[in-house]
This record gives C-alpha cells, sequence and structure tokens, in this order.
C-alpha cells in the first residue's frame, strides 16, 4: 500500500470486522483511502471508506450537510471532497487496515492507481482523521466497526503471535 492511494478491502476483512464485533453492513464495493499508517506499526494504514456524493438521496445530504456545521466531534465525522468523482469521505467509519486485506487498486479514468494528490483535501482529512482517532483512543471502541479491537488484532496478527483469537 502507498500513503493516499484508494483500495477495495477483501471480503475476509469485513468478515474480520464482524467476528471481532464491529458493524460492517455496506454491500457495495467502496473505495477507502489509505491516508496515514498507525504509529503503533507502520504495515497498518488507517482507511477511510469513500461513496460517491450523487448516489446519495437529497435527506442523506442534508444529514452530511448537518453533520458538517456541528461545533464538535460530529464535524469530523464526514468530509466532502473530489476522488475520481465529487466524494464524500466516510471518515468515522475509518478502520486500520493492513496489506493482506486488500482485494485490488482503485483505479482513475485512464486505468492508474488512483492516488490523492490534493493538499487542501489531505490537509482536512488528516486533521479529521486525527480526531477521530484521537476519540477512539480516549473511548476504545465507540465507534461502530470497534476500530480498536481490528488494530489491536492486526498489530498481533503483524507480529505472528500464534494466540490470535476471535
Amino acid at each position: 500500500m502507498i500513503k493516499n492511494g484508494m483500495y477495495y478491502v477483501t471480503e475476509e476483512f469485513k468478515d474480520l470486522v464482524r467476528d471481532l464485533g464491529g458493524e460492517w453492513n455496506d454491500k457495495k464495493k467502496r473505495p477507502m483511502a489509505c491516508i496515514m499508517n498507525s504509529t503503533e506499526n507502520p504495515n497498518i494504514y488507517w482507511a477511510i471508506p469513500v461513496g460517491k456524493y450523487n448516489h446519495r438521496d437529497e435527506k442523506a445530504l442534508e444529514r452530511i450537510n448537518d453533520y458538517l456545521l456541528k461545533n464538535d466531534i460530529r464535524k469530523c465525522y464526514y468530509h466532502i471532497g473530489r476522488t475520481t468523482n465529487k466524494s464524500i469521505f466516510f471518515i468515522s467509519d475509518v478502520v486500520p487496515i493492513t496489506t493482506k486485506y486488500i482485494l485490488e487498486e482503485h483505479k482513475d479514468i485512464n486505468g492508474k492507481h488512483f492516488v490523492i494528490k490534493n493538499p487542501k483535501l489531505l490537509q482536512e482529512l488528516n486533521f479529521k482523521l486525527k480526531r477521530i482517532l484521537n476519540w477512539e483512543n480516549s473511548k476504545h471502541n465507540y465507534f461502530r466497526q470497534h476500530i480498536t479491537d481490528i488494530k489491536q488484532y492486526l498489530i498481533k496478527e503483524l507480529n505472528n503471535d500464534t494466540n490470535i483469537s476471535i
């Protein structure tokens, strides 16, 4: 994986999230933006699910825009920006991930691996992601996907711990 690259995850990863008590109820093949490495292990990336803006109905867009106007942690749940099209970054659904669970690269219109290069977009994503991760560090498994449990599992897996249990 490369920093700021976009990827698709395996079904095995989705099952892992559910096996660890988290929610993964998204049936779509959704790209994930791997924005930064974990401080605990450089082989773990923080991956933010990304969806198409124009696939949302008016009610969903109204809810997202309402969150973006909040003055608390909820302001960091989403971000609207451009990838291969106008996109919604579901930052509060971030997950830690390793190369093992990457299915394939997300491609641009020319068939090349899409890597986010817009500095303003990256600055906003990094800021909001760090706020979400700080919140998660103070309130383990606060978010529905159980970020802390997934991260601990991946750290054990990378350290070849034979006592991994789900």
